[in-house]
């Protein structure tokens, strides 16, 4: 079993490599627009052109729903997004939150950070900023942002709750999340809960769908709803890669799911106790 640290730099390695590709490389890398799909990181993508804001520059075909739609971001809200990449939410975000507001995104993977800021440069952004950091430690003081949102991330963090801690700091009270991310019931086979390549994949990083709401809801987030759910189905031809046929078979007819799933929850602001010390009250 790795540790911790492997884990998120076996994430670093993979993310850092994917960076250099823009989408259509990764996309014919992993057959998305074909009949085979070899490779893991984007049979999970939901399609962004339409929204406004878009920009296919920062779209690297690597998320699993479209957290910046439900996220009731409004004009000069702070947002900030969690495991940026290329910008791609960012941007769609900025176009909700208009000049007046600000939005911030946090990768670790340097090269991600490095296209995301020229992708702002050249759409001449100056509201839209990129900080190299990890989300368990989010490089932002507390009580800032209005609105997080991240898409397809935290299964990729082996602490979440770590992580939905870090989210619960940075809100501002009132404030609140939308997150995309994938879940399971039931269990996926041991031996692609052991590869590296499903790991950074967003499959082998997944907990079961209970635990992750019960997560947010250990963590203090409060008016939790589930926004979409969406069935992920992995191909044969990636599956084949970790499993025999045989054992294909068996997990097909498992009752084993997986699923991406958009979260909604508030940061509630705390009401204020009722004084009732002698001279106190009147």
């Amino acid at each position: 079993m790795k540790t911790e640290s492997e884990l998120k730099e076996i994430v670093r390695q993979k993310y850092s490599e994917i960076a250099e590709q823009d989408k259509t490389t990764n996309q014919s890398s992993c057959c998305g627009a074909g009949g085979c799909s070899t490779e893991v990181y984007t049979i999970m993508s939901d399609e962004y052109k339409d929204m406004k804001g878009y920009n296919p520059d920062a779209d690297l075909g690597l998320g699993c729903g479209l957290p910046t739609e439900f996220a009731k971001i409004k004009k000069g809200d702070t947002v900030i997004d969690l495991g940026s990449g290329a910008g791609n939410d960012c941007f769609v975000a900025r176009a909700l939150t208009g000049e007046s507001g600000k939005v911030i995104g946090i990768d670790f993977t340097e090269k991600m950070i490095e296209k995301a800021r020229a992708n702002a440069e050249k759409l001449g952004y100056n509201n839209v900023e990129f900080r190299f950091g990890d989300i368990e430690q989010i490089p932002v003081t507390a009580n800032v942002a209005d609105v997080i949102v991240s898409n397809c991330v935290l299964n990729l963090v082996p602490n979440k709750y770590n992580v939905l801690k870090e989210v619960y700091r940075v809100l501002k009270p009132g404030g609140h999340f939308s997150i995309s991310d994938i879940v399971l019931q039931g269990q996926i086979p041991a031996e692609l809960k052991q590869a590296a390549e499903m790991y950074a994949g967003c499959v082998a990083g997944a907990i079961q769908k209970e635990v992750y709401l019960e997560t947010i809801t250990a963590t203090g987030f409060k008016n939790i709803q589930l926004q979409k759910e969406k069935a992920i189905i992995i191909p044969d031809d990636i599956l084949k890669n970790f499993l025999s046929e045989e054992q294909i078979a068996v997990y097909k007819k498992s009752n084993t799911a997986i699923y991406s799933i958009t979260v909604y929850a508030e940061k509630v602001k705390e009401e204020k106790e009722a004084c009732c010390a002698p001279g106190c009250c009147n």
